[in-house]
């Protein structure tokens, strides 16, 4: 069994009504797949976290490393592309495109071997998920505290158990819609608030002091992710539980803040992180140092299925009669191709996501979908 070819598919949708996050605008959705095709016939598909174009390049770099090799290797072909560009660095774009390719890798195994991933790490502590419902950008126009009151009320009357909203821009008005937004969900769906490190420190700290109030379950990238002792001043200073880690590449990457306690929960992704091979040494690395995982999920039905593999084979920590369950994070943002590169969606029911069992990832691609969005190169 040896790998014949490597490709990208470069996705792309400009959308009709831009929304933003503190850190940048969205106005298209494009996303990088990689598909590792075997001599055999068999595909497997992974996804890189970030911008397509870049990732795109730097899997293309990795690509002939990997002609003729056998795919069933993948903690030896990760250490072999990881050192391919270590003096290029372990963060960024080196690691995202990794993650496509090992997800692929492994999806191949699952096929392999007739098995999902998940059952590949270890086996399945679930079979679903409890998803959050990620949403609440800023728009381009209308009246923000209303609009993300009305947006989080809908995902409450769709079964989601919990909402997640952006904040970042500023503290005063960020405090009127998260006001608006504990009164549209009410008292009992748990709340999460995510700056994406839009904040400096003492903006952090008093956003997390007086947001206290509404029941938040963590206060997400309150400050840039390169900024540790931030981190520690933020978590210290106000009452709020600190999340972060989509950025923290790699176990390099996760080392300081977990062994210096900058977050109470990690939220790497494993599009991102480095794929299946690194995500399970992140995870044991949170495990020692008793910090809850969280994972981080964004892009398509591909990264979505990723991470429920993922997730189905998360041990409790720690492990109890009634222990803590990982949550999804449910993208409901717009993005016409999420679920339309697959040929089955992976969709939720009352909240509630089903770990797909079928072999690798437990996806078939729509490869209609892929010609459909593909990117126009001007």
């Amino acid at each position: 069994m040896r790998i014949e070819a490597v490709r990208t598919y470069l996705l792309d949708h400009k959308l009709d009504h831009a929304f933003e996050s503190a850190s940048m605008c969205f106005d298209r959705r494009q996303h990088c797949l990689v598909e590792i095709i075997c001599e055999d016939g068999i595909s497997g598909w992974g996804e890189c976290l970030g911008p397509a174009q870049p990732n795109a390049a730097v899997v293309k770099a990795y690509a002939p490393a990997l002609i003729g090799r056998d795919p069933l290797e993948t903690e030896k072909l990760w250490s072999e592309l990881y050192n391919l560009l270590r003096d290029q660095g372990q963060r960024g774009l080196t690691m995202t495109a990794l993650s496509g390719i090992d997800i692929a890798l492994w999806d191949i195994k699952g096929k392999r071997f007739g098995v999902p991933v998940s059952m590949l790490l270890g086996g399945r502590f679930r079979e679903h998920v409890r998803a959050y419902a990620t949403g609440g950008f800023r728009r381009e126009s209308g009246d923000r505290v209303a609009d993300m009151a009305a947006e989080t009320a809908g995902y409450v009357r769709e079964g989601f158990h919990a909402v997640k909203i952006k904040i970042g821009f500023d503290v005063e008005e960020d405090l009127h819609v998260i006001a608006a937004v504990r009164e549209a969900i009410g008292p009992e769906t748990r709340f999460m608030i995510d700056a994406n490190h839009g904040y400096d420190v003492l903006e952090a700290i008093e956003l997390g002091k007086r947001a206290d109030r509404y029941g938040i379950d963590w206060f997400e990238e309150p400050v840039l992710p390169e900024q540790i002792g931030a981190y520690h001043a933020v978590r210290a200073g106000q009452p709020l539980p600190v999340a972060g880690g989509e950025t923290w590449h790699g176990r390099y990457g996760m080392r300081e803040p977990l062994g210096t306690r900058a977050v109470d929960i990690l939220q790497p992704d494993i599009c991102g992180t480095g794929g299946f091979s690194e995500m399970r040494r992140v995870a044991d690395m949170a495990a020692m140092h008793g910090v809850r995982l969280v994972p981080h999920v964004w892009g398509t039905g591909v990264a979505l299925a990723a991470g429920l593999q993922f997730m189905a084979a998360l041990p409790p920590d720690p492990p109890r009669r009634d222990p803590v369950e990982p949550i999804l994070e449910f993208d409901r943002t717009s993005n016409p191709f999420r679920q339309a590169v697959l040929a089955r969606p992976i969709e939720h029911e009352g909240g509630v996501v089903a770990i797909p069992d079928a072999p690798g990832l437990g996806i078939e691609i729509n490869r209609d979908a892929l010609a459909q969005y593909a990117l126009k190169e001007a």
